[in-house]
């Protein structure tokens, strides 16, 4: 009989911890990398206003809050799935007209947003909310202390932690935002 390898949680916890390059003796806790303040929507805000935060600050997630408490989580991928498409248009297929979609600003972010939020705390080491991410495949996981938002942590604020460690540099800024205009190597 083939030996097993039994796979223990201390044990996920030194290989994720490894892989993102946090060992060493020092915990780094999600306060360390999050995000804040946060982007938030409201369930009652239209998913086209959802749509130009994303977009405007760059970012793929946002939590919706009500008084400050977290009651879901909006993504990029569910705003693209409840926008019209182009082959909605009139004529665009060649073939009849399909019925046309529901205007976006009609549509409400709590018809769209997922109530199922996973959460983590500003104390939890950054390794768990990495592990997190990866187990419920998920790029974002919003802070939460005493029931209120205080802040989020991504999966680029994850590779930052690691990149920071293993050139042994401080907080890794994010990159410079594109310049609008001509693409990089597009011919003139």
């Amino acid at each position: 009989m083939p030996a097993r390898l039994e796979i223990r949680p201390s044990f996920c916890n030194e290989i994720a911890a490894e892989a993102v390059g946090l060992t060493g003796g020092v915990t780094v806790r999600v306060r360390d990398w999050m995000k804040h303040p946060v982007h938030t929507v409201k369930p009652r805000d239209s998913i086209a206003h959802a749509r130009a935060l994303l977009e405007e600050h760059r970012i793929n997630q946002l939590p919706v809050i009500v008084n400050g408490n977290v009651v879901g989580i909006v993504t990029d991928r569910d705003l693209r799935d409840a926008f019209p498409s182009v082959f909605d248009a009139p004529g665009f297929t060649g073939g009849p007209p399909r019925k046309p979609g529901r205007d976006p600003d009609e549509v409400r972010v709590e018809e769209v947003m997922s109530a199922k939020v996973v959460t983590t705390g500003p104390d939890q080491p950054l390794e768990d909310a990495a592990l997190l991410m990866r187990g419920e495949r998920i790029g974002a996981i919003p802070v939460v202390e005493r029931e209120k938002l205080v802040g989020i942590v991504t999966r680029s604020d994850v590779l930052g932690a690691f990149v920071s460690r293993e050139h042994g540099v401080g907080d890794v800024a994010p990159a410079a935002p594109a310049k609008q205009g001509r693409r990089p190597g597009a011919k003139r």
